[in-house]
């Protein structure tokens, strides 16, 4: 309520109130004014006001993975008659998550631009369908003991934008939280460590392979062999000495490190594959782990 004290015959007051409209559809405006005339009667005139509320902005998003990293489209497209700037569309990752924005080849580097700090070019969206692509890498945190329990959760953020019109009218967007594919985190992860550079046919190597714990409970101990699944026509590389290794417990969020004795029988380009890791004591094969390339020299 505002008090504008007297109003002189035939004079008026303009003001201007701004309220943040949250939902769509039909909305009404209702106006009050309570004043006392000359004869100190008091006197209330009420106005009313009827208004759409239409999104000014559409936003669409595509998720897909590739690996162990998410990607995020955003895609928002001005419907409105008048020219929007885009002061600001960032991406608020939710928790473990972390969102680096990608852009063209042409864009400059941030470092390259010293006054990126102070003035940052709004992007325009042109009235009537004007669209603007945006891309976010995502990765998820996987630090220790903070690893969060993420099965099956999907929640992957939220976007915040902001904009202003041509005559410098400001308008903010807060979509719902933006959802992925449910994250299915592997118990143990295996990756190589160490592959030789040169690998001569019919001669031994070595790879030494990482086995990490990704839980927080104690795992194995555990049995590592090479699945011989294929024919030995087919082989291009074999266990080069004992078939099976045992390898002890790994503790929570811990790794154990241990190499295989490998010799290739084929040359050119070849995948070691069926590398199979077995928990002897919860009875659990992991297998399709690791798949390596490697180049087999017949010199």
């Amino acid at each position: 309520m505002w008090d504008f004290g007297i109003l002189p015959n035939f004079s008026r007051y303009d003001f201007i109130v701004e309220h943040d409209v949250k939902e769509l559809g039909a909305h009404t405006l209702v106006c009050t004014a309570l004043y006392s005339d000359n004869d100190g009667e008091r006197k209330y005139l009420p106005q009313y006001f009827k208004f759409m509320v239409a999104n000014p902005l559409s936003v669409r998003t595509k998720v897909r993975v590739v690996k162990e990293t998410t990607f995020l489209e955003a895609s928002i497209e001005n419907h409105t008659k008048s020219n929007l700037f885009m002061d600001q569309v960032d991406f608020e990752p939710a928790q473990h998550w972390s969102a680096t924005v990608l852009r063209g080849v042409d864009h400059q580097p941030e470092s390259k631009q010293p006054m990126s700090d102070v003035f940052k070019p709004p992007v325009l969206l042109r009235s009537g369908g004007g669209v603007h692509n945006f891309l976010y890498q995502l990765k998820l945190s996987s630090d220790g003991s903070s690893l969060p329990k993420v099965e099956g959760s999907n929640v992957l953020g939220k976007l915040q934008i902001t904009w202003r019109t041509n005559l410098g009218e400001p308008g903010r967007l807060q979509p719902q939280q933006i959802l992925g594919s449910p994250i299915a985190r592997k118990d143990i992860e295996l990756r190589a460590v160490e592959v030789p550079s040169i690998i001569m046919l019919e001669k031994p190597f070595v790879v030494r392979l990482n086995l990490a714990n990704q839980t927080d409970r104690l795992l194995g101990p555990f049995e590592v062999w090479v699945s011989q699944s294929e024919s030995l026509d087919e082989k291009a590389v074999m266990v080069n000495g004992l078939l099976t290794m045992h390898l002890a417990q790994v503790e929570a969020f811990s790794s154990s490190e241990f190499q295989l004795n490998l010799i290739a029988v084929k040359h050119g380009v070849q995948k070691i594959t069926g590398i199979t890791v077995f928990d002897t004591r919860e009875k659990k094969t992991y297998d399709s782990l690791l798949e390596l390339e490697v180049f087999i020299d017949s010199q």
